[in-house]
């Protein structure tokens, strides 16, 4: 199902050759250590500039507590979440299901949306809301842990857009989402 809208969604996220996102403890060690031996922003500055609004889970949200200082500052923050407390944080505003985040953001004139964490990237993508993913492939195995991808409610067609490399193996690839 693809929805209309008057905001662009976009990924940006790194992954394990083998296909994570982090350790089954949410653990990123592998993933920021390879990065910073890049000695590059890889593209993220870049990417971040053009973004409004930053949409997540609580699972991506909680450890982005521990932050210092806080990584989104002066962009419009919505958690997806069915448990986090509404008003906990005023830093951000927590949407209990998707049409709710959807009404929104068209409600704010959001433009351009960052779509953070697995979870919520999956069901951005099954209802047809994701227009463009940027995955930053660090060469390492970790073998088990929290997958970029899975059930996505049938096929996504993807046209690549672009493809770098970076210092210490890293590969970067754009694709858009192909609509008919």
């Amino acid at each position: 199902m693809t929805r209309s809208r008057p905001f662009k969604s976009s990924v940006f996220i790194g992954v394990s050759l083998d296909g994570f996102i982090a350790r089954a403890d949410g653990d990123l060690e592998w993933l920021t250590s390879r990065g910073e031996a890049s000695g590059d922003d890889l593209g993220y500055n870049a990417f971040i500039g053009d973004i409004d609004t930053v949409v997540m889970g609580r699972g991506t949200y909680e450890p982005a507590l521990t932050y210092d200082p806080w990584p989104h500052e002066g962009l419009h923050v919505a958690v997806l979440s069915g448990t986090l407390p509404i008003g906990a944080d005023p830093r951000v505003t927590v949407h209990r299901d998707l049409d709710d985040l959807v009404r929104a953001l068209e409600e704010r004139g959001t433009k351009s949306v960052y779509v953070d964490g697995g979870q919520v990237i999956r069901t951005f993508l099954r209802a047809g809301l994701i227009d463009e993913l940027t995955i930053t492939t660090v060469p390492v195995l970790i073998g088990t842990g929290l997958p970029l991808f899975g059930a996505v409610g049938g096929d996504v067609p993807l046209v690549h857009v672009r493809t770098k490399v970076f210092d210490a193996g890293v590969v970067q690839t754009t694709y858009a989402v192909d609509r008919p």
